[in-house]
């Protein structure tokens, strides 16, 4: 059993990534953005950056989604933004069967990919916010470090590749509640 948390600012590619990954490997996935309260998503959409009394819950939530796949022993993914070293403690901690994917990119790839996005409650302007709160995962945290700006098949080859032997398909799942 293994859980990745696929990791990274806005736009970055989490969704994209996240989804192929499951797919390819017939695991859980769940959206973290769908976990956010709806003030939350009204202070995004607002183009107020989230402070970190505003995160504490959300990333409660996710956790929660970890633990009862942990329980079931089920593989999964999950993704979040989970841009500073004490968001990603309080979904990795003490489960060693849970793992960071970081989607690493240049700010001038990602706002180009945040300018063509559409309908997305992130706007494009907290990008600089996004990198001002970024504290790149360190090897400690035993990170899968890729840089996205490839093709999605390649990264998703790319992070099944370093995870290694342990990353194994599960029996397929339904979607997550």
């Amino acid at each position: 059993m293994t859980i990745l948390v696929v990791m990274g600012v806005s736009g970055s590619g989490k969704t994209t990534i996240g989804e192929k990954i499951a797919e390819r490997l017939h695991w859980r996935y769940q959206e973290g953005d769908a976990l956010h309260p709806p003030a939350n998503v009204a202070k995004m959409h607002g183009g107020t950056p989230l402070t970190d009394e505003d995160r504490w819950p959300w990333l409660a939530k996710i956790a929660e989604v970890i633990d009862a796949w942990r329980a079931e022993n089920a593989s999964g993914i999950v993704t979040c933004s989970a841009l500073k070293r004490a968001y990603r403690a309080i979904l990795v901690s003490d489960r060693p069967d849970v793992r960071l994917v970081y989607l690493r990119g240049t700010r001038e790839t990602i706002a180009a990919r945040l300018a063509a996005r559409h309908g997305h409650f992130m706007p494009a302007a907290l990008l600089d916010s996004q990198f001002a709160t970024l504290e790149e995962p360190t090897a400690d945290e035993r990170p899968i470090v890729v840089d996205i700006g490839r093709d999605p098949e390649a990264i998703v080859d790319e992070i099944i590749q370093k995870q290694g032997e342990g990353l194994c398909p599960s029996t397929p799942v339904k979607a997550s509640p």
